[in-house]
């Protein structure tokens, strides 16, 4: 599937640019994978995959404890979207393939 694969993410955020590494696998319509950032990395969570458009979630620690939802489009080598966090509304997000 297009999402497959390893990613290098940027995520725009309140506190900057964050950069994290995606590693994605796709079954039918469930997505699984791997979120990685600052040394730490989490499995994603409620992934879905219909065509190129995902959605997932992963839950973070640092900087303090949020889930994070991400709802993102494949593109060739590149993938965007929007992630959600929670209060704090949502903040655009882009990546290639590592």
């Amino acid at each position: 599937m297009a999402a497959d694969g390893n990613w290098n993410i940027t995520m725009s955020t309140p506190m900057g640019e964050r950069k994290a590494t995606l590693s994605l696998k796709t079954s039918g319509g469930t997505l699984t994978g791997v979120q990685g950032a600052e040394g730490n990395s989490a499995e994603i969570f409620d992934g879905t995959a219909n065509g190129d458009d995902l959605t997932w979630k992963v839950s973070i620690t640092n900087p303090m404890p949020l889930t994070l939802e991400f709802t993102g489009k494949v593109s060739g080598d590149s993938i965007s979207g929007e992630m959600g966090i929670g209060p704090m509304g949502s903040f655009p997000f882009t990546g290639t393939r590592a």
